[in-house]
């Protein structure tokens, strides 16, 4: 069996990168899917939550990237494959894996998608998404207190902190390694074109290194 077409969807916390990741597994569904370099964050069961809590989340470190590559390299079109499933509320692995039977394109979204090298030769095709520190900040602000349990100023404090900081280190400079590049909100003709472009693109590729 073949390896699936990935497709890298990059951006700061808040850009709208899982929104685009999400829409386009909708219009070229149902031969796409979409997953996150989020439910690959370490595992923090063996510390206290209160430890846990104040780990920088926004660093590249935090994720589990040998589990990442192991897992991206066994994908196999039609054949079943577990995943991690992360839960923020606690910031632990959940013990049941998401078995996942991927399909011919899989779409990621993730902060740090072309951070290293091994990693950036995965993908078929790179987009980043580009968005202002003001309307990510109040994105984020608003996801983490409904979804989360944050409070508000938690998350102003973790914003200034850590994620603009590690945004600016370690998320920015993907931008030059990106194929596309695509400005957050987005315009509907905007994301029209862009699907139009991976279709093209994808019925285009073969396979990529695995």
């Amino acid at each position: 069996m073949k390896s699936p077409v990935h497709v890298a969807v990059v951006g700061g916390s808040g850009s709208g990168k899982t929104w685009l990741a999400e829409k386009l597994a909708a219009a070229l569904a149902p031969r796409a899917e979409r997953l996150s370099l989020d439910d690959f964050y370490r595992d923090l069961s063996q510390l206290p939550l209160a430890e846990r809590e104040v780990v920088n989340f926004d660093n590249p470190a935090a994720i589990d990237w040998e589990k990442f590559r192991a897992v991206i390299g066994a994908m196999r079109v039609g054949e079943n494959l577990g995943l991690p499933v992360y839960d923020f509320s606690t910031h632990t692995r959940n013990k049941s894996p998401r078995i996942f039977l991927p399909p011919p394109l899989v779409v990621w979204d993730g902060l740090w998608l072309l951070h290293h090298d091994w990693l950036r030769e995965k993908f078929a095709l790179s987009i980043f998404v580009d968005c202002g520190a003001e309307e990510r900040f109040y994105r984020r602000s608003e996801r983490d207190v409904r979804e989360r349990g944050r409070s508000f100023e938690s998350v102003r404090c973790q914003f200034l902190e850590h994620v603009q900081p590690m945004h600016e280190r370690f998320v920015e400079p993907q931008r030059s390694q990106a194929q596309l590049i695509v400005v957050s909100p987005f315009a509907e003709a905007q994301f029209d074109g862009l699907v139009r472009k991976l279709l093209y693109f994808c019925q285009s590729e073969a396979t990529v290194k695995t």
